[in-house]
């Protein structure tokens, strides 16, 4: 990958979250490892999708990224500087290029705003338009989400779950950023509008020139929409690359797990589906396992998967190209 092509680098990025104590006289303290060294790239016009199971602490990455969340260690560089060492208003100047779109569209909208408020805000704040400007500037957003130029009057409470969702797309695209975080954009909307909204996001990364970090656990929603994946469990990511490569020949135990649980549209396919079962519960963030984070649940555990913390291995198709990366000791 090109260093020049490169939009946003992680190296090594680290969040933890302290517990609170529950014994007075206890001197250790624990933390939640919710992201413990990491380490991507995305380059220009890109989507990397990052997938994996519920608390595995892909949202996180996201958030740490935006330094919603400060980071504990690592880097997070964009565009030639890292976000970390900002001051509070460097930063907040960096916001014009780095958006996210949230989770829950009910939540994410201020409910005592109207469409025209919640989209002008961020122009009016950064000042990049005329106060007599930002009205037009929303209907031109209006138009781009595919939403009705009347609705710039209305309030949250008025739109139905998926409508919502595009005013959380405009409000993102308002001050023209080159980068955003989608954090399950998807997820708490209904099936039927679902495919729409993917949709309309892919069409505005071609039109706009966008670069993605699209967060996701539904693995066929990310294939479609990403030109990477990025897999996570407990903290870490376990395999890295190309979307279609990752799924038709996925190499890390976890991923083979996970990818074995989508069903398949078609019924003769679906009853040849194999399913890979994986005994035991998810280990807690607090006290991870030594070594390899999925050791206690993989069936081709080893004795050095609880020695060490296996790296990323490069793994070659039969032409001998690089296809994919796996942190995983079987290719070791």
């Amino acid at each position: 990958m090109a260093e020049q092509d490169i939009l946003l680098k992680v190296e090594h990025l680290k969040k933890y979250f302290p517990v609170k104590q529950t014994k007075l006289l206890t001197k250790k303290r624990n933390y939640v490892y919710a992201v413990d060294d990491v380490s991507f790239a995305i380059r220009r016009g890109e989507t990397l999708g990052l997938v994996g199971e519920s608390g595995c602490g892909k949202s996180t990455v996201g958030r740490t990224i935006l330094q919603l969340y400060r980071p504990t260690g690592g880097r997070v560089i964009f565009e030639g500087q890292d976000l970390a060492k900002l001051s509070p208003e460097e930063m907040r100047m960096m916001r014009q290029n780095i958006q996210i779109v949230f989770q829950d569209p009910y939540a994410s909208l201020n409910p005592r705003m109207t469409v025209n408020e919640i989209i002008g805000e961020p122009l009016d704040i950064f000042g990049i338009i005329p106060k007599n400007g930002i009205r037009e500037r929303v209907l031109e957003i209006l138009d781009t989400v595919g939403l009705d130029r009347s609705f710039a009057n209305r309030y949250p409470h008025e739109f139905s779950g998926g409508q919502r969702q595009r005013i959380g797309i405009a409000r993102a695209l308002a001050l023209n950023p080159s980068f955003i975080v989608c954090d399950e954009p998807i997820s708490a909307l209904d099936v039927s509008v679902q495919a729409q909204v993917l949709n309309l996001m892919v069409d505005l990364k071609h039109e706009l020139n966008l670069t993605y970090l699209f967060i996701a656990h539904d693995l066929d929603m990310v294939r479609h929409v990403s030109d990477r994946i990025a897999v996570m469990y407990l903290g870490k990511v376990v395999e890295i690359g190309g979307s279609d490569e990752l799924y038709n020949n996925p190499k890390h135990p976890y991923t083979q797990a996970l990818l074995s649980a989508v069903p398949k549209p078609d019924p003769k396919s679906e009853r040849k589906r194999v399913r890979i079962i994986l005994e035991g519960d998810v280990p807690s963030a607090i006290h991870p396992p030594s070594g390899c984070r999925f050791r206690t649940r993989c069936p081709h555990a080893m004795e050095i998967c609880a020695q060490q913390t296996p790296e990323f291995y490069r793994i070659t198709d039969g032409d001998g190209t690089h296809s994919h990366q796996a942190a995983c000791f079987l290719y070791s």
